[in-house]
């Protein structure tokens, strides 16, 4: 990246920040520039200081920014590893609980919230929960809450279920239309859609389980130390964080803080 593209980008994202309170300017270098250049081609621009004016004079661009910068790759029982190592390393302790918080931090359009909804369902959990499914991109939130998938997903999304130890059959969950399917309304029930970004929002609630799953990747040093700080305010004593498996608490400013559930799937417990 040329010197002066970079000074570009970071006056890009102050003015993004001072317009709108979105804050970008901690996302890793690499991954600003693979969205910008998807900004850049989808209104037929040459240069980042050609976006710039663009923040001032049209309003509805934010919506087009926010879309860019947002990380929307997921899948039901991504990693289903992971949700197996939760019904066998995490469930245990949240059965001692009598009501539970779940913080889902950064759920894009939500295929792993319902994940954990179905899971908290089939160990008898979900009653006596409630989820929070939290992101800074309206639209996906939008989607998230609507619960409605593309069909052509459900064979990859049973396999994971599956593996994942799933106790029923997946389309027990949700209802086909045409090619489409709707989550089922009941797992809706104890799920609370909220607006909140990590990189400038702070403490959500006193949760028991945070879940926040390949979105720090994006994010530098610093404000990784940031969101970590974050969930671990919001995680009461001996509560569980679980983070994507190419993230690391490892030589952050929050490791002394916890205990390693399963290194491999990246679970963590929160020290007494």
């Amino acid at each position: 990246m040329i010197k002066n593209e970079q000074v570009e980008i970071e006056i890009l994202l102050e003015a993004i920040y001072r317009k709108y309170g979105y804050d970008f300017r901690n996302y890793a270098k690499a991954s600003l520039h693979r969205r910008i250049n998807v900004l850049l081609k989808s209104h037929d621009l040459q240069h980042v200081s050609d976006l710039i004016p663009k923040i001032f004079q049209d309003d509805d661009f934010i919506h087009d920014i926010l879309q860019a910068f947002s990380i929307t790759v997921t899948e039901m029982f991504r990693d289903p590893e992971v949700y197996l190592s939760m019904r066998e390393n995490v469930i245990p302790y949240l059965r001692t609980y009598p009501y539970l918080k779940v913080w889902h931090a950064g759920c894009a359009t939500g295929e792993e919230v319902y994940s954990s909804a179905i899971l908290l369902k089939e160990e008898n959990l979900y009653d006596k929960s409630t989820i929070y499914a939290t992101d800074f991109n309206l639209k996906a939130l939008k989607s998230a809450k609507e619960g409605i998938f593309n069909v052509k997903n459900m064979k990859k999304y049973s396999e994971n279920y599956y593996l994942a130890g799933g106790k029923k059959s997946l389309s027990e969950y949700y209802h086909s239309s045409y090619n489409a399917v709707i989550m089922d309304s009941k797992l809706k029930e104890n799920i609370v859609f909220a607006h909140h970004n990590l990189s400038s929002d702070n403490v959500f609630s006193e949760t028991h389980l945070i879940m926040c799953r390949n979105v720090m990747i994006y994010f530098n040093q610093e404000l990784q130390n940031r969101v970590l700080q974050l969930f671990t305010e919001s995680l009461k004593t001996n509560g569980f964080l679980i983070i994507g498996n190419r993230e690391s608490i490892d030589f952050s400013s929050v490791e002394k803080d916890y205990i390693v559930v399963d290194k491999k799937n990246r679970i963590f417990q929160k020290k007494k």
